[in-house]
């Protein structure tokens, strides 16, 4: 399924004729190579918000105007690493002192950031 997504991006890039960088694509770039599983495990979390970024401005025609996305980087990934430190810890104190929170902090940033209601879902 992969390989055949790839396949379309390179015919949908190939489509384009105007564009200036078409080969400055994260996707592209990742597509050619063959082991493509160790290849995403070698990236840095900054390539892989990149390769995100890329697949979800593709949908939109790379139309992300509007989305502050410069200023709320810092929202999405504070976010992330709260959701990160709740699914590998035992408990929610575990989880503050592995991102450096007193308990109190972790409770506050816990109703900011509505992360509570992500793990309530059944699976």
């Amino acid at each position: 399924m992969l390989h055949y997504y790839c396949v379309l991006f390179v015919k949908a890039m190939k489509a384009k004729k105007n564009l200036t960088t078409v080969n400055k694509s994260i996707i592209l770039k990742l597509c050619l190579q063959d082991d493509l599983l160790v290849n995403i495990n070698k990236l840095s979390l900054e390539d892989l918000i990149a390769v995100k970024l890329e697949l979800s401005a593709n949908n939109i025609n790379n139309r992300l105007y509007g989305f502050d996305l410069w200023r709320q980087s810092n929202y999405i990934v504070k976010e992330a690493l709260l959701k990160f430190a709740i699914s590998t810890t035992n408990s929610k104190k575990d989880a503050a002192r592995f991102l450096g929170l007193t308990y109190a902090e972790f409770k506050r940033v816990l109703k900011k950031y509505k992360v509570k209601d992500y793990f309530t879902d059944d699976i």
